[in-house]
């Protein structure tokens, strides 16, 4: 019996200091093991993390993010997209030539990044499990024994991922969010041999072909925005996507914007089941101000407006964000069930608008003028010409502007969810569409607008232009 107990006891300690090694050894990957590494013109962050199915996962920010089978080990590798470097992603636009011996800049990159991550996970989960080794046996040999094992513990993981290291998995990457079904961002998988250098190679191309994005910046026109200029981000027609939320919080990010203008179409159905789907909105970064679609209902309008950091307007109704005052009027019809206070729909559309432009009207009589007005279809928005300064709508799922007889600009957005999982039903992908307005910090006028647009299903393709009002 004695011989059983002390078996028992034996089986217990090493089952406790297991999983000290274990949790110690997570803990420090977790605190101390990100290494932060340029590769290329962007900058990047790497990290092993605990996993039951090993890989390497690339996340690339707003795009989505991408997982390949690289390895077969207790660890998964972590790369991070931060940002693009500004000024080395210059030193490539102003010297096209060097870009022939990025490949090789970013191999060598990611091979020191890539010990940099080895030497500090080795460092991470020995210090983790000492320190907790400590601190449960108050015993240094114990301590120290903890260190010893999570040593060798991920000794034993390097050696499982360098005996399955696999380069062919590139040739078939999982991707996620608005990577999906944009295999092209990493060139022709199937031309890929198995080797461990063309892998480095079709790694440049990724961050090469992200790199585009934020290219295009670097021509356009010679505009400075004061630092107390506000950004507005104009989106529109959503449509259930959510890889929207992901680039609108990127474009808050990147171009600090102050208020965020929805001008509708956020839902397919307008249903109860779908209003999860805008959760997201108070964790972009910016006040929200939205109006209702034809695709959005009267049940959507009351959970949009139960959100944190959200403005609903509509009859009218002016919300006054960084001393802009926006006023709005939510669409007359509801298109899943055809309903409508007209049977006429451009004559309720029209309607809308005159009730809109006499608000507007009675608003700056009121000595409190709107500086913008919001509706969702463009019919409803020209009614309200000679009442605001500038117009926005949507619901053409493409972008127009043009300044109306009576002066009022009017700037129709594109659909910023790529015409939602509705596009699936399309033959050609339709395109992603944002745009950031600069707002003169007294007088409130449109100063210049960067239109973004992105490729959509199966398009790598990405555009940022600038515009500059222009007299009629």
């Amino acid at each position: 019996m004695r011989h059983m107990s002390a078996t028992r006891q034996a089986l217990a300690r090493a089952a406790g200091l297991c999983c000290v090694v274990v949790i110690g050894a997570w803990l420090g990957l977790l605190v101390v093991g990100n290494v932060r590494t340029p590769v290329g013109p962007m900058d990047t962050t790497m990290t092993l993390r605990p996993s039951l199915t090993g890989g390497t996962k690339i996340n690339v920010s707003p795009l989505g993010a991408l997982e390949l089978r690289s390895h077969l080990a207790p660890l998964r590798l972590d790369v991070d997209v931060d940002r693009l470097d500004p000024e080395r992603a210059q030193a490539l636009v102003s010297h096209p030539e060097r870009i022939s011996g990025l490949q090789q800049e970013i191999a060598r990159d990611v091979g020191h990044g890539t010990r940099d991550v080895a030497w500090r996970s080795c460092v991470a989960v020995v210090s983790g499990a000492m320190a907790l080794g400590l601190a449960v046996y108050r015993r240094p040999r114990r301590a120290i024994a903890a260190g010893g094992l999570s040593l060798a513990l991920l000794a034993a993981c390097g050696v499982s991922a360098y005996a399955t290291w696999n380069p062919e998995s590139v040739m078939e990457p999982k991707y996620s969010g608005l990577l999906t079904s944009a295999p092209q961002v990493v060139g022709n998988a199937r031309s890929i041999v198995t080797e461990f250098g063309v892998y480095q190679q079709e790694l440049a191309k990724l961050v090469t072909n992200v790199t585009k994005l934020y290219d295009a910046a670097s021509t356009l026109p010679a505009y400075q925005p004061d630092p107390a200029t506000l950004r507005v981000l104009h989106v529109s027609d959503i449509h259930l996507n959510p890889a929207a939320w992901h680039i609108i919080a990127s474009l808050v990010t990147q171009y600090r914007i102050g208020v965020i203008i929805d001008s509708g179409d956020t839902m397919d159905h307008g249903s109860t089941a779908e209003n999860r789907f805008l959760d997201a909105i108070p964790d972009l970064g910016a006040p929200y101000v939205w109006v209702r679609g034809n695709h959005d209902s009267e049940e959507t309008q009351r959970y949009v407006a139960g959100l944190k950091n959200t403005h609903v307007l509509d009859d009218g109704q002016a919300v006054t964000i960084a001393g802009v005052r926006i006023a709005g009027m939510g669409d007359p019809e509801f298109t899943p069930d055809r309903s409508t206070g007209d049977t006429d729909p451009d004559g309720a559309e029209r309607a809308a608008g005159g009730r809109l432009a006499a608000a507007l009207r009675a608003q700056a009589r009121a000595g409190t003028p709107a500086d913008i007005a919001v509706t969702h279809e463009p019919a409803a928005a020209r009614e309200t010409d000679g009442t605001v300064p500038l117009v926005l709508a949507g619901h053409l799922h493409r972008r127009e502007t043009e300044v109306m007889k009576r002066g009022t600009r009017l700037k129709v957005e594109g659909s910023t969810g790529g015409g939602g999982l509705r596009a699936l039903q399309n033959k050609e992908p339709e395109q992603v569409r944002a745009s950031v307005l600069y707002l003169d910090s007294n007088t409130h006028h449109l100063q210049a607008w960067d239109e973004v647009t992105l490729g959509g299903l199966g398009l790598t393709t990405a555009e940022v232009s600038r515009h500059l009002p222009t007299p009629r």
